[in-house]
């Protein structure tokens, strides 16, 4: 629910619970849209995909032994692992889709 709507109202008690509260704080955070802070949540996002990937293997390598039966754990490793990589690969291909674009700007 936003709760943008509620800062038109007179009330004091009411906008200061609605500025106290966790949601209302983000709401009035302003992102930071800055290079560095973009280029490590872009390292941030491998990181996990390739920490997904490596939990998959090691769940696969674990079914494949003998060590485990519970293909359900294997199964939402497996899940997870190709959600992230498929995110990786769609912001991948947006930022390649961009920098060729700017590439192609006559100057």
């Amino acid at each position: 629910m936003d709760i943008s709507s509620f800062y038109n109202i007179g009330s004091a008690a009411i906008r200061q619970a609605a500025e106290s509260s966790p949601i209302g704080q983000k709401a009035l955070e302003k992102p930071d849209l800055s290079f560095d802070s973009v280029f490590q949540k872009a390292i941030e996002n491998i990181n996990t995909t390739n920490s997904y990937l490596s939990d998959m293997e090691n769940e696969e390598i674990r079914w494949m032994l003998g060590e485990t039966d519970n293909t359900h754990d294997l199964s939402v490793a497996m899940n997870k692992a190709a959600t992230a990589l498929q995110y990786t690969v769609a912001v991948r291909d947006k930022l390649l889709d961009a920098y060729k674009e700017l590439m192609q700007i006559q100057i």
